[in-house]
């Protein structure tokens, strides 16, 4: 007898803990689906490789959650999702790259809007080119932000350090008067304290979790992905590549007021 995909779970991606933003998001929002959820802690960061080694992470963790099986992945990984068109997938396969362009290109008043994001996405100009499909006449103003991705791991999102580091990236951006900033990783919802200082009330943020959110709702709507619907509340597993104490601290932090799940490791 044929599995129901539609009691499979969905599956999400993430080169560290910062996808846990986005699994949190869907599965408060889809509180009857399952998830399970993957982060390659063992090899972050993504936004320092080449566009090849990335494409051969996403391969062997999209490998990884089609085994258990899954009947979707996010990509939820912007360093990932820039490759995401060069991988094969069995199932559905979203990325966070397009919806957060979509979500800003209908945010921005003055068309101008800021991305910050890793070095790999920043390059890839898929932002930019995203955004200019759909409106070409919005200025896109990019900043790379390297130290980030870091400074969250080491679980040092309420710093004084982590302030300033925020402001010196936000600076150029600012001065470029944008009124709209996507937050172009993961890991950068975590830090919202820190670029709401920066921002001042100023700019509109857009987070990929919300934007990624809106499509999955439209794909179940329109029946393109087929939706649980036993009215049992959903469940989610957490797996990653490599366990240490400071990730599961800040999972329990991220994941709040979710209860964390134990953390399996993944052999990829």
């Amino acid at each position: 007898m044929a599995q129901d995909q539609s009691q499979l779970p969905i599956g999400v991606f993430d080169s560290g803990l910062g996808g846990l933003t986005v699994l949190r998001h869907l599965r408060e929002r889809f509180p009857h689906e399952d998830f399970v959820y993957l982060g390659d802690t063992a090899r972050i960061p993504y936004g320092s490789k080449s566009p090849r080694t990335i494409q051969k992470y996403l391969a062997q963790n999209l490998a990884f959650l089609n085994r258990l099986p899954v009947k979707a992945v996010v990509v939820a990984c912007n360093s990932g999702s820039t490759q995401a068109h060069t991988v094969k997938s069995d199932v559905p396969l979203y990325d966070v790259i397009g919806p957060g362009a979509l979500c800003a290109s209908l945010t921005t008043k003055s068309k101008r809007i800021g991305v910050v994001a890793t070095r790999a996405t920043v390059l890839s100009e898929c932002y930019p080119n995203e955004i200019h499909k759909l409106k070409p006449e919005i200025q896109v103003f990019q900043q790379a932000c390297p130290l980030l991705v870091p400074l969250v791991e080491e679980g040092w999102d309420d710093d004084p350090i982590t302030n300033l580091v925020v402001y010196r990236y936000l600076s150029p951006l600012l001065a470029s008067n944008i009124d709209t900033l996507i937050l172009g990783c993961t890991h950068y919802p975590i830090l919202k304290k820190a670029f709401n200082k920066a921002l001042g009330g100023r700019v509109q943020t857009v987070d990929s979790a919300e934007a990624i959110g809106d499509q999955i709702e439209r794909d179940f709507q329109l029946h393109k992905l087929p939706a649980k619907h036993d009215g049992r509340t959903g469940t989610f597993k957490l797996y990653t590549t490599d366990v240490s104490d400071t990730f599961e601290a800040l999972a329990r932090r991220i994941l709040a007021p979710l209860p964390c799940a134990s953390i399996e490791l993944a052999e990829v």
